[in-house]
This record gives structure tokens, sequence and C-alpha cells, in this order.
């Protein structure tokens, strides 16, 4: 089926583990599969969803049967990953790259789902949906669950994106204005594909980067090497999400994530806003990747110019 053709309320959507092991007992197949219902969407649940195979949601042949099987199957219209944590780079130099470009479809997920966005994004070229899991809290979040559905069901570009309410609005890091394809997602995860075949060529684009549990050290640490590897210089701007719990390690000496975010990107010169509402947070933005967006450091704002089903 034609990835041009927008989902509809009632669709058949996939729901796979190509990560790690849900590890609250709450989140049975039977919730997983009422919270997809609740959304207006037919569940269709992988073997890999409650499986275990230590911290992974089963072995990788398990899970990689998963991916190919939902993909292949073109009466599913998009995949919902269950869960982040750990498991996506085991499967990424064994996955059926053909197979996919010949069923596109949107895959929703975020964390260490980022290697999976990143990796069709340089072997397949369609566009996915970094966004709630069907284990998130946002699901249940109106503004999250408003925004997720108007990236799986809308036609046309999302346009500006909005902030939650009673929250503040992205602010500007470095000024100017740039366009390009939106790419990234977690910070882990973009670091540790650098310098392989699954980290897409990031010349012109906009990358958003989010992180959650690292001490500022580390962020420094994987925002230097990225600077190293000539990212920053590639891309034409950066979109900064939710740092979670990104806290100096010893707050009396520490730098604080505004310092570490300053002192790396300004002397780079491009485009930056910080606190765009998306990652490891809730509420939190649905952000199509792959697609053209503009980011206005003036504004401290993101708007999305191409729709997923261009």
């Amino acid at each position: 089926m034609s990835q041009n053709i927008p989902l509809r309320l009632g669709d058949r959507v996939g729901l796979i583990g190509p990560s790690g092991v849900i590890r609250d007992p709450a989140m049975d197949c039977a919730t997983l599969a009422a919270r997809v219902e609740a959304l207006g969407f037919e569940p269709v649940l992988g073997q890999s969803v409650g499986a275990v195979h230590g911290y992974l949601s089963g072995n990788d042949t398990l899970r990689l049967d998963d991916l190919h099987r939902m993909f292949a199957d073109d009466s599913i219209r998009a995949l919902f990953c269950v869960r982040g944590g750990y498991g996506t780079p085991r499967l990424l130099d064994q996955i059926d790259y053909a197979l996919l470009r010949a069923h596109p479809k949107p895959l929703i997920g975020f964390s260490d789902i980022t290697g999976l966005h990143l990796a069709i994004n340089a072997h397949c070229g369609f566009p996915t949906l970094h966004g709630p899991m069907a284990t998130s809290d946002a699901l249940l979040d109106p503004f999250s669950r408003t925004e997720l559905l108007r990236a799986l069901l809308c036609p046309e570009p999302l346009g500006a994106l909005p902030h939650p309410p009673d929250e503040p609005p992205p602010a500007c890091l470095c000024p100017g204005v740039a366009e390009g394809a939106l790419i990234g997602g977690n910070l882990s995860l973009i670091t540790a594909l650098c310098g392989t075949p699954f980290l897409p060529n990031l010349t012109g684009k906009v990358l958003f980067i989010e992180e959650i549990r690292e001490y500022t050290y580390a962020v420094d640490r994987m925002l230097t090497h990225l600077r190293l590897a000539g990212v920053f210089d590639a891309c034409s701007a950066v979109v900064f999400g939710g740092f979670t719990r990104c806290e100096p390690e010893y707050p009396d000496f520490g730098l604080t994530l505004a310092q570490v975010l300053a002192e790396i990107m300004i002397p780079c010169g491009k485009p930056a806003i910080t606190g765009l509402a998306c990652g490891h947070r809730c509420p939190t933005l649905t952000l199509p990747m792959g697609v053209r967006c503009r980011v206005d450091g003036y504004a401290g704002t993101l708007t999305i110019l191409q729709s997923i089903y261009a």
C-alpha cells in the first residue's frame, strides 16, 4: 500500500518490540492493545510483544522477524514500537531494507527506536515518526495524543509546532533561520551510530537531539564527539528537545546543561533552539523524521513544511 495515503481511524496497526523487554507487569498484551484501540486503530500484536530474552524483547531473530513480517503485511498501515530501552542496534545490519522500501509505512517510537529512525532514513528514505510508544504515559495525555493523531492522520504539513499549555516555548540558543530534512532522536543512539553505515548523511539536515538520565559531563562528551565527527559542520540547524534528569554529577562544581549546550553549539554558528517539547517527557510532540522543516532561531520555532504522505 502506498505511503502517500494517510491513515484513517479504524486502520490496522502493528505492535512490535524491537528493543528492550517490557518490565512493567501492568503492561500486558491486553493493556497495550486497549491503548491502541483507544486511539481509534485496530491493534495487531507481534510475537515480540511481551517476549523476554534478558533485557531484550525476545532474541534478535524473533524481533527481526516481527519487524519484517509487519512491514511486509500491506493490511497493516503503521507500526507502533511498544518500548525503547536497548536492542535496535543489534538488528541494523540484518534488516532487509529492500523489503522495507517496497512496503513503506510510518514507524512510531523514540529513545532506542532512534536506531531504526536513523537506519531507515539512511537506507530507505521514507518518513518515520518520533513519537509515543504503546507503553508511554504520553498516550494518556490529551496534548500528546492530539499531536500523535495529527501526525498520523493529517495529509497536510503540520506547520508550526505548538508547545503544551502552561509551558514555556522553545528558546533561541543560536540565531538564524535554516531549512532541511528533520532527522535525529536520542543523543546516545546518534553518537553510537557515528562511523557506521546507519547514521544518515547529515549534510543540510536539521538535527533533533534529546536525552534522559545522563550527567552533564556525559552530554558534553557525546556532543563533543558529534562536533569532532563533523556533524555540526554538516547539518543546517540543531533542535534540542527534552533533556530529562540530565544534571551535573556534582552540583557544586559541575557545568549545567545550559552551559554545556552554549559552550559547544554557539561556536558552531548554526541556528539552534532549546526546549522543544519532545523526548522522554510528557506532554510530548510527535516529530516526522525525514521531512523538510524550518528552524527559526530568532523566534524559537520549528515548522514542518512537508507531510509524511507527500
